[in-house]
């Protein structure tokens, strides 16, 4: 990275900021409060709030949110007359699985090999700390030149909804000039991106039963209608046979134009078996930014060990659909409940339920901001050009925010990169780009107050 004050600074907290990150990844802030308690979420709230007070921020809040959880918010003035940037992370992180399958324990940050480990580290609490970098280089370099509001959100991973609806019911406490959405990522690391469309999503959750109670299998198998089999041939009905998704009346989705993604990248991105194909039709890009794709994330039936046999009398499964730019996620909702419901075999009794929603994005990238953004990238990533991608993963708020306030600029930067693993086992974030996107988003905060 060039030498210039900024950059200088940000390396400087590096340190720091591992401490920090240490902190706030040793909270079990999972919004699930059936698995983790409550009082993980709201420590990791707090510890938020308390950071932006510690910088200045006034008017720093704990927003109860309709959903039952929290998210921070924070007002940083600048200079008379300047700009607003609304400055987006959430500090809610994903379960972390298998606790056992992690090499070092998921809510303890652990260096290794260079990289930071810890559930979260990237998804999305890097992001708090990257701001807080960004602002604080700032400080220390003439000051911050804009005006900034923050919010960390406390269930973005849970997908209930509760910023959306919060900021529909005070439309004035995040509107913005220009937002930056903390929680994408690089394409590569190294390689400075913003992602400049999001597939939307919708769960469902779907049931079905055929018994007034589980029989033996012996006794009645052949004849009773088994549940879990009737739920499997259900759940085999949204792929094709070369693993499309196909839910009947559904668009089969668009050609990606942008960044493409290579074969044997994603292969290794994804860490695919060897001799294992990959799914669908279309170039990588196509399939996982631009085309609608759905996934079993959970089933309800009995585990192998300690089975009985039985025919099962019901079973329930959970199902996510991805729902790419021009498409409404809650048309997607309703043909994936209709098409659940056809294809329920033998009459067995089927109801569908939705738990979740979220609209796809599409940015414009012909914007001043943009611009600001194009030419920090390029200080913080000395020789790389600045690149579009898109991202398969949902953020719900930002169409909220593109609907509240349609004039705003939004941007979507983060951690995120593939090695990352962000959702999975061993997650981990590189402190390299902490430390260059800390730099750029500084950087473009200065670039961007001056356009």
């Amino acid at each position: 990275m060039s030498s210039n004050p900024v950059a200088e600074t940000v390396a400087s907290l590096m340190p720091r900021a591992k401490e920090e990150l240490a902190e706030l990844v040793a909270f079990r802030s999972v919004a699930d409060f059936d698995q983790f308690p409550r009082s993980e979420s709201e420590g990791a709230a707090r510890w938020v709030a308390d950071a932006l007070t510690a910088e200045g921020f006034q008017d720093v809040a704990l927003l109860d949110t309709p959903d039952g959880t929290q998210s921070v918010y924070g007002y940083l003035p600048g200079p008379e007359g300047a700009r607003t940037v609304l400055l987006y992370a959430h500090y809610d992180v994903q379960p972390p699985l298998d606790e056992a399958a992690w090499t070092t324990p998921p809510f303890e940050l652990t260096e290794r090999d260079g990289r930071w480990y810890g559930r979260g580290a990237a998804d999305c609490k890097g992001g708090v700390i990257m701001h807080l970098l960004a602002l604080r280089a700032l400080r220390a370099n003439g000051g911050v030149p804009v005006h900034v509001k923050v919010i960390a959100e406390g269930s973005e991973e849970m997908g209930t909804g509760g910023l959306e609806r919060y900021a529909e019911q005070h439309p004035e406490l995040l509107e913005a000039d220009t937002v930056v959405i903390g929680d994408a990522g690089n394409f590569r690391a190294g390689l400075p991106t913003v992602t400049t469309t999001l597939r939307g999503m919708t769960m469902v959750r779907v049931r079905i039963d055929t018994l007034a109670g589980n029989l033996h299998s012996g006794q009645f198998g052949g004849a009773a209608p088994d549940a879990l089999a009737a739920l499997i041939r259900v759940l085999d009905s949204l792929r094709a046979e070369d693993g499309s998704t196909t839910v009947e009346g559904l668009a089969p989705g668009a050609a990606w134009e942008g960044l493409e993604y290579a074969e044997e990248q994603f292969r290794q991105d994804a860490k695919v078996l060897d001799g294992v194909e990959l799914i669908g039709s279309g170039t990588v890009a196509d399939r996982i930014w631009a085309r609608p794709a759905v996934t079993v994330i959970g089933i309800d039936c009995p585990p192998v060990v300690g089975a009985t046999p039985s025919v099962q009398a019901g079973a329930r499964a959970l199902i996510s659909l991805r729902v790419p730019p021009g498409m409404d996620a809650g048309e997607a909702t309703k043909l994936l409940q209709a098409h659940l419901e056809a294809h329920t075999p033998w009459g067995a009794r089927v109801s569908t339920e939705q738990i979740g929603e979220g609209q796809p994005f599409r940015a414009d990238t012909a914007s001043p901001a943009y611009q600001a953004m194009a030419a920090a990238m390029a200080v913080a990533y000395p020789g790389q050009e600045m690149q579009y991608a898109g991202q398969g993963g949902s953020i719900p708020l930002c169409n909220t925010l593109a609907g509240l306030y349609p004039r705003a600029e939004i941007l979507l930067i983060g951690l995120s990169e593939p090695e990352a693993q962000i959702h999975a086992v061993n997650e981990s974030v590189s402190p390299d780009e902490l430390q260059r996107l800390s730099v750029a988003e500084a950087l473009f905060l200065r670039n961007y107050a001056a356009s």
